[in-house]
């Protein structure tokens, strides 16, 4: 970790301001060691160039904007001026994470972004990047963030690197048509093969047949040299559950629950119930306590006041990251998974392996050699061999490729019991959950609906929160106590006029820098062009002063519209200013 504060190790990571601020100290150190006048004037000049180029720097990576980030990846404003240094290892890849998207890349490189962030930090993160117009290349697990943030994918196929046009879900389709195109290919030409070679060997002895046997012998090697090679793919087995055991309708019921950890208080009276068939997303920012109500859900921690109580007929299982550090690393990792359960059959044994990618000889692998994304996926495969009737899962698909965590969530929409479980991956859970639990501040929020639901119910309230915000001279019950009922309409109907303008506004403003700065990009690239013709040597006089004139011409539109570009950038920082104001 650096070893400033968290919001000062954001700004110092400024792109190229450290090289302007040493080539400005170089030249006020020339400047000072030289009287001539000329070499002076020519030094000023630089220097004012070098500190307008600073300013742009300074404007385009505002203290504001770095809260901006932080704030939107979960920090509090008491954090901006703590040491880096004391924060958690999770949080300083968070520090990290906000530092890469405050330096504005050209070329954004993000792998596994969302893990270890919760709920709110993947969707702010999701909406970043939707609205970040230059390049990300992206690796993630999860499907439905895949979707909204990529128009391409380079798929690591078994038979090498291969690139398809569209979103994961277009890849998929696109991918099992090619598979589907190569397999008929590959029939045709067996087929044919075959219909050369019965009559090679039917008609090869006679003379009259002989040239055509001979023929058709060459039109059998060209078919060997044209095999098709069919990709190799690795294919997850959705898993299949047997109905489990029936428990009472009361699934689990939680009774005026305290816990707290040495110098935090995380529940007081909590009071929860849960129904048999429940499917219970568990939601809140890092450090509410989603992780420890699990815990104490299934035994691992035992609260300081209260009781939690399993309904009738109840057998859970639990699974979480830690459980891939206890298993047997003597075992093979098909001794493991068939070890979970004495009623397992070495054919079910096989198939939650090959679920989970081991196949062929990687069952017999020792568990000591694996890496630590393969362990959990053999703990995976142990828990769902004998899953119980209520799975508590925190984090079941960190780890999990796209391919198995969506064979994952596939799996677990035909398991018939109680589901609770924790998960940043936002198509896992919206595919799963019929309730939401928002842990927050010691309480939990109780939402009776999907993840999706819960979700846009956030966003429709946030939308109403900024509308009542984003006005000039927002109205309140006390402006509109002495209106009459008339009166009252036609100021909240200027109200919503102004919120319309103000909206419209800003929006021309944001199309208008994507506009310019497109403009700038292709003048720049002008400008570039001139100067390598301008030293290029040549005779033709008449046509190296109709380039001198163009590229003076570009020069002064450039700067014109830069300046319009930095007018602009400051109009829209404004209202953003405003509106968090």
């Amino acid at each position: 970790p650096g070893q400033g504060n968290l919001l000062s190790t954001l700004l110092e990571a400024v792109p190229g301001r450290d090289d302007v601020e040493r080539r400005i100290a170089d030249i006020e150190k020339k400047f000072t060691q030289t009287t001539d006048e000329n070499m002076q004037m020519s030094l000023s000049q630089d220097l004012a160039d070098l500190h307008d180029r600073l300013a742009k720097i300074e404007d385009q990576f505002a203290p504001h904007r770095a809260k901006t980030i932080l704030g939107g990846l979960g920090f509090e404003n008491d954090d901006f001026e703590k040491p880096l240094k004391d924060f958690s290892g999770g949080w300083r890849m968070r520090a990290a994470l906000a530092s890469l998207l405050f330096q504005d890349p050209d070329v954004l490189l993000l792998d596994e972004p969302t893990n270890h962030l919760d709920m709110p930090t993947v969707a702010w993160l999701d909406a970043f990047l939707a609205s970040f117009r230059k390049s990300v290349v992206l690796t993630c697990h999860d499907r439905e963030f895949l979707n909204r943030n990529i128009n391409r994918v380079a798929s690591l196929e078994l038979d090498g690197l291969k690139i398809f046009k569209g979103n994961y879900d277009e890849y998929l389709v696109q991918r099992e048509l090619e598979l589907e195109h190569l397999e008929a290919k590959a029939r045709t030409s067996e087929k044919k093969k075959k219909e050369l070679e019965a009559f090679v060997t039917r008609f090869k002895a006679k003379a009259t047949k002989a040239r055509q046997a001979q023929s058709k012998a060459k039109l059998i090697e060209k078919l060997e040299d044209e095999q098709v090679d069919l990709p190799q793919i690795r294919r997850a087995v959705t898993i299949s559950f047997d109905p489990v055991e029936r428990c009472g309708a009361v699934a689990l019921s939680v009774d005026n629950l305290d816990f707290a950890y040495p110098g935090l208080e995380l529940f007081k009276s909590l009071n929860l119930e849960v129904r048999r068939g429940d499917r219970i997303a568990i939601v809140g920012v890092n450090g509410a306590g989603k992780t420890t109500l699990l815990k104490l859900i299934c035994g691992e921690l035992n609260a300081q006041q209260g009781e939690i109580k399993l309904g009738h007929n109840v057998v859970p299982s639990y699974f979480a990251q830690h459980q891939a550090e206890v298993l047997d690393s003597s075992r093979s990792v098909l001794d493991e998974v068939a070890s979970s359960s004495k009623d397992l059959t070495s054919s079910r044994a096989r198939a939650l392996c090959g679920a989970f990618l081991f196949s062929g000889d990687d069952v017999e692998k020792p568990i000591g050699v694996l890496s630590g994304g393969e362990k959990t996926r053999v703990a995976l495969a142990r828990m769902l061999a004998d899953p119980g009737n209520m799975l508590l899962l925190d984090e079941p698909t960190n780890h999990l490729d796209t391919e198995s965590a969506d064979k994952l969530t596939e799996s677990l929409r035909g398991y018939d019991g109680t589901l609770l479980f924790i998960s940043h991956n936002l198509d896992f859970a919206r595919r799963l959950s019929n309730k939401v639990w928002n842990v927050s501040k010691g309480s939990v929020e109780i939402y009776p609906g999907s993840l999706g639901d819960y979700l846009d119910h956030l966003a429709l309230l946030a939308a109403e929160k900024n509308q009542q915000a984003d006005v000039s001279s927002p109205l309140t019950a006390e402006s509109l106590a002495g209106l009459d009922k008339d009166a009252r309409k036609k100021a909240r109907a200027e109200e919503r006029k102004e919120r319309s303008k103000r909206a419209k506004k800003k929006r021309n403003l944001e199309e208008l820098v994507v506009q310019l700065e497109t403009e700038i990009a292709e003048l720049e690239e002008q400008q570039s062009t001139f100067e390598e013709q301008l030293a290029t040597p040549t005779d033709d006089y008449e046509q190296m002063s109709k380039i001198a004139t163009d590229y003076e011409t570009t020069k002064e539109l450039l700067e014109e519209k830069v300046m319009q570009w930095t007018e602009t950038l400051e109009q829209l920082e404004q209202m953003q200013d405003e509106e968090a104001n």
